[in-house]
């Protein structure tokens, strides 16, 4: 322990955001650099505890008091090496996790929690300037080939551990690009693709092949999976939660996952110009969570007129709730750097029904406002409005991974809530095929999706080879905090 009276001398510091009227006008990314005395400090406030809950908030179980420590110590390529030792890609966890450990910090029970999350990405960041993160070859060629189908978190993070593992690895993408939702679902604002187009590259070098425009079961065909020894999938939850009330069939209705890739697109330069684009209209994002939020900062920077953002969950406390208690994920008001731009959001309201205008499009909705009773929402009487709009984003969440194609062609089966089903080594009923990520466990988070893909890349080794020296960090029924 570096500072054995660190949380007592400094408080909790984290890193601020560009001025609006700024970022607004560009897409990187939002935060200004971090001070790396302050850095020092913030890591010096970790408590060193008996018992980390820290570790086990984090589904990586990331050994977050040793690189406090070392970073207080300034043996910063020490923490780069004890980060990686549990954490495939910290710049994407470092800029996109909401922080579970944090949330778990001991020291949060009364006080500020320690800065974890900023600890980390600044490791990261300061490993790849330095120029210490390197491929990792791996010593041995076991000859097994491995598919993977989906390059989001959870596939990389697999497709990763078993090229390292010795496996020939090819991961299969449906999309022009490689990345899943980290390329296409997370505006640049949040993080700038040149994060991930260099983790490629190292992986690359490592050895792992990538197929881009290659859809599984629709052009490259499911028979071709049969021919490798063991398939990954890790496709992500990719079915859209919809919103089936009269009017959804009005032009200026979009998904969030039709509109958000477009703006990355454009930002990539593989379109001049969005085609979906909120400038100069009123717009509505229906869905409350980061996704929403996504959408909101998008509306912003292409200059929408008005943003309202719906959520039908009513606003959550500014402080934990007694029935929210550490070390549990803090469910409280947050503002996120879209919120801090602008836009008003509405809770515990209801959308009855959209209305359109002669030419077919949106114009407006309809809504009221609702309350909570024995667990159900009830409408409030006479709180009906109608809010004018040119353009909807439903961003609600997803329900599981799209069947057809694929899961169906492989002969996978489901679990109650539609997700695919494995067993405590991530494989299907399906001899030597593998699920891992949110195709498996439904919709959740980005640390979730890299433990669940190195956890499920140990299941495939062991297969493999009989035995695996890959780190085995959860197993498919443990559930989040979050």
């Amino acid at each position: 322990m570096g500072e054995t009276t660190g949380f007592l001398k400094w408080s909790r510091i984290t890193a601020k955001r560009r001025p609006v009227a700024t970022r607004l006008h560009d897409w990187l990314e939002v935060y200004e650099p971090f001070d790396r005395e302050t850095l020092k400090q913030q890591a010096g406030r970790c408590m060193d505890c008996g018992i980390p809950f820290c570790n086990n908030g984090c589904p990586l179980g990331n050994l977050i008091p040793d690189w406090n420590d070392l970073v207080y110590r300034e043996h910063w390529h020490d923490a780069i090496e004890r980060l990686h030792a549990t954490n495939n890609f910290p710049e994407f966890t470092g800029r996109l996790c909401p922080a579970p450990c944090e949330a778990s910090c001991v020291l949060g029970i009364n006080q500020d929690p320690v800065t974890i999350k900023q600890v980390e990405v600044e490791i990261i960041d300061r490993a790849w300037a330095e120029g210490w993160v390197e491929p990792v070859m791996p010593s041995v060629k076991t000859g097994k080939r491995v598919a993977v189908v989906g390059s989001g978190p959870a596939g990389l993070a697999a497709a990763q551990q078993l090229t390292r593992a010795g496996h020939d690895v090819v991961v299969f993408e449906r999309a022009d690009r490689i990345g899943g939702l980290l390329r296409y679902g997370i505006p640049e604002f949040k993080m700038e693709k040149r994060h991930l187009d260099r983790r490629l590259a190292q992986m690359r070098a490592e050895g792992t092949e990538f197929r881009v425009n290659a859809n599984v079961g629709v052009n490259v065909s499911v028979d071709e999976m049969r021919a490798f020894d063991a398939v990954v999938l890790a496709g992500g939850a990719t079915a859209a939660r919809d919103l089936p009330i009269p009017g959804r069939e009005l032009s200026g209705i979009h998904q969030a996952m039709e509109y958000l890739p477009i703006g990355n697109k454009v930002q990539q330069g593989d379109i001049p110009a969005p085609t979906i684009t909120a400038e100069g209209k009123r717009v509505v994002i229906i869905g409350g969570g980061d996704t929403g939020a996504d959408c909101l900062g998008t509306a912003h920077r292409q200059g929408a007129k008005s943003v309202h953002q719906f959520e039908i969950m009513p606003r959550p406390p500014e402080s934990r709730a007694p029935t929210n208690p550490w070390p549990t994920y803090s469910n409280i008001f947050r503002v996120s750097s879209a919120h801090e731009e602008g836009g008003e959001r509405v809770y515990s309201v209801n959308t009855e029904r959209f209305v359109g205008n002669a030419a077919g499009n949106v114009s407006g909705l309809v809504a009221h406002e609702v309350e909570m009773k024995d667990g159900r929402f009830e409408k409030v009487e006479g709180s009906d409005f109608e809010l004018p709009c040119e353009i909807v984003f439903l961003a609600m969440g997803f329900v599981g991974p799209e069947k057809a194609g694929l899961l169906d062609g492989l002969g996978v089966e489901y679990d109650q809530r539609g997700n695919v089903a494995r067993d405590t080594s991530f494989m299907t009923n399906v001899d030597g095929v593998f699920a891992c990520g949110d195709m498996g466990r439904g919709q959740s988070l980005i640390v979730w999706a890299i433990a669940e893909g190195r956890a499920c890349a140990a299941g495939v080794d062991k297969m493999l080879m009989g035995d695996s020296q890959l780190a085995v960090p959860i197993e498919p029924t443990a559930r989040p905090l979050l």
